[in-house]
């Protein structure tokens, strides 16, 4: 276990190191900006604090008081804590913003005797030209990140802080749920080009099996028949995260075809409830049997039909996608 926390210490390091040349933190200041990364970090929490910095607890004097004769007190010590801030470290930031004209200090409307310290209108143009400047430089951080992977990041990141014991993250609302729609212009290509990709990356299928799902697309589209033809997305945050098909074969016999749910986001029931879906909706359509076509080396796929009531009634060897595989015909009667 030793070994282990030591690996991990590690491999923290070198994130570390890999993240902040990566973000530019070691440049002497942030975003191509005027300020520090520290300034930057003060000029926020003067600007996002849900109570402006100088308010203050009855009874209650901070070490901005002498400096700047306010009552500041608890909420100006509680950046310092948050940001491990030195209390005159501080206070020289804060009077180098007073001096550029980016705070001011004001009566607090609420108890007269009291003065407290906000942004100013031209120190709030500066921050939101820091976060725009931030914003900006994220996002081309993962400008090169498929968009299937988005949601893996932002779990990750989102797993990280809370293990680390972030109390911010542990405040966060849960993660967008996942919803099924129905499809739009543009998903049947997607479906294409994620099929042939996963395909190719987890069993080494090839080109071929490419083509093979272009053309159950071209099918599907070329001849939907409203009412009786569906395709749903199931998306999380407006990321498409998987897809099945459900497509007539005569008017009592109708097929699922294409399932497939995105690496990043397997083990959250995506599979089932798109087969779910499949099976509910051919029921409310009045057909009278579901079948399916799949190969025995999808082993998640086929567990996902077996729980759902599919029955397997033949294979057979085929030779396919540069592969020697085995078919499976499934069905199931509705």
């Amino acid at each position: 276990m030793l070994d282990q926390r030591s690996a991990l210490v590690a491999d923290i390091r070198h994130f570390n190191r890999f993240y902040t040349r990566t973000v530019g933190l070691l440049d002497e200041t942030l975003t191509q900006s005027p300020f520090t990364l520290t300034e930057a970090r003060v000029l926020f929490e003067l600007g996002h604090r849900d109570r402006p910095a100088a308010a203050e607890i009855a009874g209650e004097r901070g070490f901005l008081s002498e400096t700047f004769d306010i009552d500041v007190g608890p909420a100006a010590s509680e950046i310092a804590r948050q940001l491990r801030l030195d209390a005159a470290y501080l206070t020289r930031i804060l009077r180098k913003f007073a001096g550029e004209g980016l705070t001011e200090t004001r009566t607090d409307p609420v108890d007269r005797r009291r003065r407290i310290l906000s942004l100013t209108a031209r120190g709030r143009a500066a921050l939101a030209g820091l976060q725009a400047a931030a914003d900006r430089d994220t996002s081309r951080l993962i400008e090169n990140l498929p968009d299937h992977r988005l949601a893996e990041l932002g779990d990750a990141l989102r797993k990280a802080a809370e293990l680390l014991g972030d109390p911010a993250a542990e405040g966060q609302t849960a993660p967008p749920v996942v919803t099924l729609r129905p499809h739009r212009v543009g998903d049947i290509g997607w479906v294409v080009q994620r099929q042939a990709q996963l395909y190719a990356e987890e069993y080494g299928w090839s080109i071929e099996f490419e083509a093979l799902v272009a053309e159950i697309g071209a099918d599907f589209i070329r001849n939907f028949k409203p009412g009786r033809d569906f395709c749903w997305i199931a998306e999380r945050a407006g990321l498409p995260l998987g897809a099945v098909f459900l497509v007539h074969q005569d008017d009592e016999v109708a097929k699922l075809r294409l399932l497939h749910v995105e690496a990043a986001a397997r083990g959250l029931g995506i599979g089932k409830r798109l087969v779910a879906e499949c099976v509910n909706q051919a029921r409310a359509c009045g057909y009278i049997k579901l079948v399916l076509w799949t190969n025995d080396i999808l082993v998640a796929a086929r567990a996902i039909y077996e729980r759902a009531g599919f029955r397997l009634v033949s294979q057979e060897r085929h030779h396919s996608f540069g592969k020697e595989l085995t078919g499976q015909n499934w069905e199931l009667d509705l």
